[in-house]
């Protein structure tokens, strides 16, 4: 009995934790649904983490563009893991250059180079 009422309370516990679920109606549900749909060799449990880890790539609305680089990614027989996910988050939109230049040194720097 001792230990239904563990496995009961760990998996409730990871469930009550929204571990492997969605929520219903944001971007993570659209991902997750078109993950599913393009990303064949992704598991559900892969593309509902997939999917939380670029969250800031959907509210930006990217999810199209990083959905087609972790189809076509998956396809070439790469994993579809968090390394995947973070690569195909960082090749578009803004990030995809490396994003914007680093700024000019201070001028502080500039004067104790001189003395």
């Amino acid at each position: 009995m001792l230990a239904v009422s563990c496995d009961f309370a760990v998996s409730g516990g990871l469930h009550a934790a929204g571990i492997d679920d969605v929520p219903m109606g944001g971007p993570e549900e659209k991902c997750v649904n078109a993950c599913e749909a393009r990303a064949s060799r992704c598991s559900h449990h892969q593309c509902v983490r997939g999917c939380n880890f670029v969250l800031d790539r959907l509210v930006q609305h990217e999810g199209p563009a990083v959905m087609a680089c972790v189809a076509r990614t998956t396809q070439a027989n790469i994993a579809c893991d968090d390394h995947t996910w973070a690569t195909c988050g960082t090749q578009i939109g803004l990030y995809a250059d490396g994003g914007p230049p680093a700024p000019p040194p201070s001028r502080d720097d500039d004067e104790e180079e001189e003395e």
